[in-house]
């Protein structure tokens, strides 16, 4: 059996830009080459909108795409098995291309989501802490699915749903989470770990990271002693450009091909899209000339690519240095230079002597090591003493007050619509 994985589409992304239509675009060229390819079935790990609740204008051109499996004759796939009763409508899927998909990050919302409504329109199979088993010429394929929870609750939704390899099949993992090392954001750290993942699985397949790669999980013993890994664990990447930072600029999107044969490994490959919008990051730092450099690099690479280009290429060139060797006027110089020939992102990561100033300040209230309730009177005596304010109390009596929870008095008082701290 061949299993296109299709990740992160992320339909709707960049509306209202010249990007609104890449992420339909890409996908829809995934799909195509997915078919092309003779793929039986359509695995999606998360993320198919970019938003809880797309626009009637994203839900129409996502059901174009989506609608492209149902067009194509069922290829002797069936039905074996599924943990959850399947609607009606849901079985008619299974009679043309079936796709199975988990809900996101991006789609996850209290009550129904938007994945749940296209498996009541008949478009998918969604699973949530279920299993469903789908045979082709004897080869039984079990796709386990966990759609993506916060991460905080990942690894006790994972060990309570603790979803059991089945006998005789070939057993396909799919979930939608950061994984510690390969962690999606700071903000909310990952607490899944690789030891955490469930041990028996033919091939791991994880949505959510924007980059494409196959690692290996599990160890498994040799003859003659020692270890090797064993179990693929495959991060399909978005389809599209969303995060705009290094990784993605040194990552081509596209989708796997994973071929599954009984008691066999299953053979993976990458198949890179070929039309996708192109996206290229600089670093330059401040300083003399700088326009100049900026205009070099960019004509670079316009020189290198300009008959590789389906689309205006994404160019971001990040700033980095000194805020007072800038010429904000150059800036917009550039950008109406280059307006017609690519799509110019110019981020800034400038350091000032005031920030210098805040940070130095921080830095010294660490390592103090003050508590809580002094490291915040210390800020709010910071900040107003920048401020200039010259009111008639002290600091701690306005901490006392914020800390009490009476925002409104505080308010009141530092505008000058109250004269007394009571």
């Amino acid at each position: 059996m061949k299993i296109a994985v299709i990740s992160d589409l992320h339909f709707g992304y960049g509306y209202g830009t010249e990007l609104e239509l890449d992420s339909f675009e890409n996908a829809n060229e995934a799909v195509q080459a997915a078919v092309a390819s003779g793929a039986d079935i359509i695995l999606v790990p998360g993320d198919i909108f970019d938003s809880r609740f797309p626009r009637t204008e994203v839900l129409a051109n996502a059901a174009k795409v989506l609608a492209r499996p149902l067009l194509e004759k069922n290829r002797g796939v069936k039905l074996a098995g599924c943990s959850k009763k399947l609607r009606r409508i849901a079985r008619r899927s299974l009679q043309h291309m079936p796709v199975v998909a988990i809900h996101g990050t991006h789609e996850r919302r209290h009550g129904a989501n938007t994945i749940e409504a296209l498996e009541n329109a008949g478009m998918l199979i969604h699973l949530h802490k279920e299993t469903i088993c789908l045979e082709k010429g004897g080869v039984k394929v079990a796709i386990h699915g966990m759609s993506g929870v916060p991460e905080r609750y990942a690894k006790q939704a994972l060990e309570e749903w603790n979803p059991q390899p089945m006998p005789d099949c070939a057993n396909v993992l799919m979930l939608h989470q950061s994984i510690d090392p390969f962690v999606y954001s700071p903000l909310e750290p990952a607490m899944l770990k690789l030891g955490d993942l469930p041990k028996g699985f033919d091939l791991i397949i994880d949505g959510h990271l924007h980059i494409h790669g196959v690692e290996k999980v599990g160890d498994t013993k040799k003859s003659g002693g020692g270890m090797t890994a064993s179990t693929p664990l495959v991060f399909p990447g978005s389809t599209v450009i969303t995060q705009f930072e290094e990784n993605e600029a040194n990552s081509e999107k596209g989708f796997y091909l994973a071929d599954i044969e009984k008691g066999e490994k299953p053979k993976i490959k990458f198949v890179p899209l070929k039309n996708s919008r192109k996206f290229f990051l600089r670093e330059i730092k401040a300083g003399a000339m700088l326009r100049t450099r900026m205009e070099r690099e960019i004509d670079a690479i316009l020189a290198n690519g300009t008959d590789n280009f389906a689309k205006r290429p994404v160019v971001k060139i990040k700033i980095t240095g000194n805020a007072s060797d800038v010429v904000e006027q150059e800036l917009k110089e550039i950008e109406k230079e280059y307006a017609g020939r690519l799509l110019l992102k110019i981020a800034k990561q400038l350091e000032s002597a005031e920030l210098e100033s805040k940070i130095e300040f921080l830095r010294s209230v660490r390592e103090q090591k003050l508590s809580v309730e002094e490291m915040g009177l210390q800020l709010l005596r910071k900040n107003l003493e920048e401020l200039k304010f010259a009111g008639g109390f002290d600091c701690e009596s306005m901490f006392g007050i914020l800390v009490d929870g009476n925002v409104d008095n505080a308010f009141n008082i530092l505008t000058g619509g109250q004269k007394t701290l009571k």
